[in-house]
């Protein structure tokens, strides 16, 4: 299997949880310290780490830069950070708190010309595009409001810029457990083909990341099916390339 697994941790009040499609009301904690969960998945053979500052995302800028830095220096993972990130301040808060890539998304569309002026500063392989989608439209402020925007115009606009890589979460089968469209997530690839599209929302198998191998996707982002043994740490590294 080609496909990388990123296995996801959503941070609330410095405790790993999950929530089911954004909703903050709706959310199971799986672990008090984010550390144990980043370390078994070390263990099991992953490389990266998918981390989202939720009581960032609401407040607009880093609150668990603790959380971050700790993962990063007891763990050899690289860590792809996001969640409040709205500032050039906010930016190198995030770097220097260990990050390897920092995500950005709701200020690439309410300010491009902001996150343009960050590519060119910090190359496209340091910072990640959210292109998170609800009922076709990208979502921005912790999922909480809709653009007008659709990924692909999204992604359009930075991919001639460098953009290396876009995570796309369909928040509709975030936390559902339902399975997720290859054939949108192979359509946006080939439509992008130098941009590395990370899919995000809605695996519950090992059946789910084989149809995403097979339709040619790079890279994907496990959460809930990983938290409630949908998938085992076993089959995880089972399907690493240097099993």
């Amino acid at each position: 299997m080609k496909i990388e697994i990123i296995p996801a941790t959503d941070i609330i009040g410095g405790a790993c949880v999950r929530l089911t499609q954004g909703d903050y009301g709706r959310r199971t904690t799986y672990y008090r310290d984010p550390l144990k969960a980043a370390q078994r998945f070390e263990e099991a053979g992953i490389r990266r780490l998918h981390m989202v500052d939720l009581d960032g995302a609401k407040a607009s800028e880093p609150r668990n830069l603790a959380v971050l830095e700790r993962v990063a220096t007891k763990t050899t993972l690289e860590v792809q950070y996001g969640g409040g990130i709205k500032s050039r301040g906010a930016l190198r808060s995030v770097f220097g708190a260990g990050a390897s890539r920092a995500i950005c998304g709701s200020i690439a569309v309410r300010e491009p010309e902001s996150f343009a002026e960050w590519l060119a500063e910090f190359g496209g392989g340091k910072l990640i595009l959210g292109a998170d989608i609800r009922d076709g439209a990208v979502a921005v402020q912790g999922w909480t409001e809709r653009s007008e925007m659709t990924a692909q115009e999204l992604i359009a606009r930075f991919a001639p810029q460098g953009l290396a890589q876009v995570i796309c979460t369909d928040i509709a089968r975030d936390g559902m457990l339902c399975g997720t469209s290859a054939e949108f997530y192979a359509g946006l690839q080939g439509q992008f083909p130098g941009v590395e599209i990370t899919v995000s929302g809605g695996i519950a198998s090992m059946t789910d990341i084989e149809a995403l191998d097979g339709a040619g996707l790079r890279s994907v982002i496990v959460g809930k099916a990983l938290y409630e043994r949908r998938i085992t740490l076993e089959e995880l590294k089972r399907c690493l390339p240097n099993a």
